[in-house]
């Protein structure tokens, strides 16, 4: 155990230098360019999400990132100006696109990595302020051309990061690149892909209308836990078990950003803390998901209390609002066309910044 954790204080460490780095950059960019606060999460948020689909990336999957993660950056941000603007249209568009993210498994590893990368930046939407922040700090939000620029910045930071890392780390640390799996065949009509698809595509399309319904401006907490428990689907109790650890996680966050509404942190010394937060959430991420849902919660109440929120007044609706998006996740898996544990397969990897 010992050994574990200083190996997970290692991975934990190279994740916050590539976000602190991504976040420094960002910061000259929003100066220099007169951009938005939200070019800063955007950063952060991508590179939390691309830190761990890279790290064994051979020069092959890291090219195909370069080219498909500024790409999608840019459209995200036609998704959220759709949410905002078109809800029901913009859900539709959403759902489809993290459908297609699973259901292009079926053609294999790469297809599969695409996937993943299609992904990566629609989760980050659920993160980055839009809509669902105050309305003083939804004026001149980062267009598709800077989000761009900042997904290949990304890129570059996480590279860079991880490279120095296992040059300078003991062998046993450095991440070798993990030899290909070819696909397996499946017996299973209509495929696994298709189900999880499916699955996906129906907890998410009632978070959507769920979340707008019950949540008004705060549905985008319905819809992060639905995909989070449907992420990475390996059957019924892998589903059921990441929805009550989401929950579970969600409710100690909010407990830890209760006390610190109570003592009054705010500003700067917020920011500061929420990279803290971050930090020890990564470094306990692998003994149980509970540890990072709890730090993602608390993290994100700090971030809308510094964009003018009321964190403290929000959390018995952020806690809602998960237990739904789980409970509707559960449902989907269980019910719609369930895959057999047997033929379990991962839907996009451990990659995702909330899962």
């Amino acid at each position: 155990m010992t050994a574990k954790l200083i190996r997970n204080a290692y991975e934990a460490a190279l994740t916050m230098t590539a976000m602190l780095l991504c976040w420094s950059v960002a910061l000259w960019l929003e100066g220099a360019a007169g951009l938005h606060t939200d070019v800063l999460v955007l950063a952060v948020a991508l590179t939390l999400t691309l830190f761990r689909s890279q790290r064994t990336a051979d020069t092959r999957r890291r090219l195909t990132a370069l080219v498909l993660l500024p790409i999608t950056a840019g459209a995200s941000i036609f998704v959220g100006r759709l949410l905002a603007s078109h809800y029901v249209l913009g859900a539709a568009v959403y759902t489809a696109g993290m459908a297609l993210a699973i259901w292009i498994r079926r053609y294999g590893p790469t297809a599969t990595k695409i996937g993943t990368l299609l992904a990566l930046p629609l989760v980050a939407l659920l993160v980055v302020p839009g809509p669902a922040l105050p309305s003083k700090a939804q004026s001149g939000l980062v267009t598709w051309g800077w989000s761009a620029l900042v997904g290949a910045l990304v890129c570059g930071g996480v590279w860079l990061v991880q490279g120095l890392g296992d040059r300078f780390a003991p062998q046993s640390w450095r991440a070798e690149p993990a030899a290909e799996q070819p696909p397996r065949r499946s017996r299973l009509h209509p495929r696994p892909s298709t189900r999880m698809a499916l699955q996906m595509a129906a907890g998410i399309a009632a978070a959507f209308a769920v979340g707008r319904l019950f949540f008004d401006d705060h549905w985008p907490w319905v819809v992060l836990t639905a995909y989070v428990a449907a992420s990475g689907n390996r059957g019924r109790t892998d589903v059921l078990r990441k929805g009550i650890e989401r929950l579970a996680g969600a409710t100690i966050g909010t407990l830890l950003a209760a006390g610190v509404a109570a003592i009054g942190v705010t500003g700067d010394t917020s920011v500061a803390l929420m990279f803290a937060v971050l930090a020890v959430a990564l470094w306990l991420r692998p003994l149980n998901y509970a540890y990072w849902a709890a730090g993602m919660t608390c993290a994100l109440s700090l971030l809308l209390g510094y964009f003018g929120q009321d964190a403290l007044h929000l959390l018995p609706t952020r806690l809602e609002g998960i237990a739904v998006g789980a409970v509707l996740s559960v449902v989907s898996a269980w019910w719609l066309l369930p895959v057999p544990r047997a033929r379990r397969q991962p839907v996009l990897g451990t990659t995702s910044l909330v899962s």
